[in-house]
């Protein structure tokens, strides 16, 4: 897959342990041009439906997994395609046993059945308040580009998916 960016914080020891942390997003455009996203009520910024590959999942079973626990749409396995690849390294523990973290994120654009049923989020992601919205590209940006936290984690998902925003912006002109 085609590497699109890094993030890289260098805010850790290189000497640390690793831990790596594959993960699978999904880019979803309605016929009517809007993103799927998944919206944090408490944090207010958005993010693509996805998350990480668990045992021996295939990138495929992750993603129709993931869509289906944060959007509760069922995805459409044949529209699957490529879209890029985006590697994020930062300091991954708070505890001050510095490990780095190493996230491999793999963007697929997709298509989704028209039916949308329950989320089944997990405990993290139902303290952020996560909804499904379908915005405009230009809305997502606007959002995302305005975030603050002084979570690390939370600050790079949000300019991570941003840059893939702009991306896909890019292309849509």
């Amino acid at each position: 897959m085609k590497q699109l960016f890094t993030i890289d914080l260098k805010d850790y020891n290189p000497n640390s342990k690793k831990f790596y942390r594959p993960s699978v997003r999904g880019i979803i455009i309605n016929n009517d041009g809007k993103v799927a996203m998944i919206y944090s009520q408490k944090s207010h910024f958005y993010k693509f439906p996805g998350g990480g590959i668990e045992g021996n999942e295939t990138h495929l079973e992750t993603l129709a997994r993931e869509i289906k626990e944060e959007t509760g749409m069922s995805l459409i396995p044949e529209s699957v395609k490529e879209f890029g690849e985006v590697l994020k390294i930062q300091n991954g523990d708070e505890s001050g046993e510095n490990i780095i973290h190493i996230q491999q994120n793999y963007y697929y654009t997709c298509k989704v059945e028209d039916e949308i049923g329950e989320q089944n989020l997990e405990d993290g992601e139902k303290a952020l308040d996560f909804v499904l919205k379908f915005v405009s590209i230009e809305e997502a940006i606007a959002t995302n580009s305005v975030f603050e936290s002084d979570n690390a984690f939370e600050k790079q998902i949000v300019e991570r998916d941003k840059r893939i925003l702009e991306m896909l912006a890019s292309r849509v002109r």
